[in-house]
């Protein structure tokens, strides 16, 4: 619940009917504003959509750009879905997350703090906010849903590296802060020059699974004497580009490579 974002502008990889436990159908609906995926193994149904502003980016260089996501995960049955356990993304070597000047916060400064609370405490540090859900089935009961809002702060370089970290509270079985350190490397892969692994934490104690995730992450800053964007982007061929993969607790999951159209500003 703490790191529901996922990300979803695109089109889903070719290779995601290869090595997967269980069938799937996929849906692609692409509209003038965002790219939409849908995906089905079994029961499960994966659902994702983003946008990301603005598509007119300079050729050489970066600008800053603010990214829109909403993902949804649900049973054909209405059944409780398996816990997502890891997200991991490799993000386009075409943008990058700029950090330098922007006020940082710290897990201490987070524990045990309610959304409003956090704001509070670290309002100059939030370059993200949303709202997720998940539904919740404790023993003896009947599922129930809760939901929180999510709030995505700048933290302190974990060795060298940008941090962020997500924060989410619960409710059930008792009120709860949870917070995901995602630490955000370079890599050389192709495509792809930045990666985050994301390990969530187990809703409601393990009873329950993320169903809704919406954020918007991007901030614009003065630094140095000029705008500078905590994401930042350029136009090389088109398009811009982020492999994703959602891993869930019963050993299923979810591939994709995640595609964004842009355009080079005149």
């Amino acid at each position: 619940m703490s790191r529901y974002p996922r990300s979803g502008i695109g089109r889903l990889s070719r290779r995601l009917c290869i090595g997967l436990p269980l069938a799937a159908v996929l849906a692609l609906v692409v509209s003038a504003s965002a790219y939409a995926i849908r995906a089905e193994f079994g029961k499960l149904v994966v659902s994702a959509t983003a946008e990301m502003q603005p598509r007119a980016l300079p050729r050489f260089g970066g600008a800053p750009v603010i990214l829109s996501t909403t993902t949804r995960i649900g049973t054909k049955d209405g059944s409780l879905p398996a816990a997502l356990k890891t997200l991991t993304f490799e993000l386009d070597r075409n943008g990058s997350i700029e950090t330098k000047g922007l006020p940082t916060c710290t897990l201490a400064k987070l524990e045990n703090t309610t959304p409003q609370q956090a704001r509070s405490r670290c309002g100059e540090a939030l370059v993200g906010t949303g709202s997720g859900s998940a539904r919740v089935q404790l023993p003896g009961t009947a599922p129930v849903k809760i939901s929180s809002p999510l709030s995505f702060f700048n933290a302190p370089p974990s060795g060298g590296r940008p941090t962020i970290i997500a924060h989410a509270y619960e409710t059930l079985p008792k009120p709860q802060t949870l917070l995901v350190p995602i630490v955000i490397e370079k890599v050389h892969d192709g495509r792809y020059g930045f990666r985050a692994e994301v390990e969530l934490p187990p809703i409601a104690e393990g009873y329950g699974s993320p169903i809704l995730a919406q954020a918007t992450l991007g901030l614009t800053y003065r630094h140095g004497g000029r705008k500078v964007g905590f994401i930042n982007a350029r136009c090389n061929g088109g398009r811009l580009q982020v492999e994703g993969k959602m891993t869930f607790a019963n050993g299923n999951f979810f591939p994709a490579t995640l595609t964004s159209p842009c355009h080079v500003a005149r």
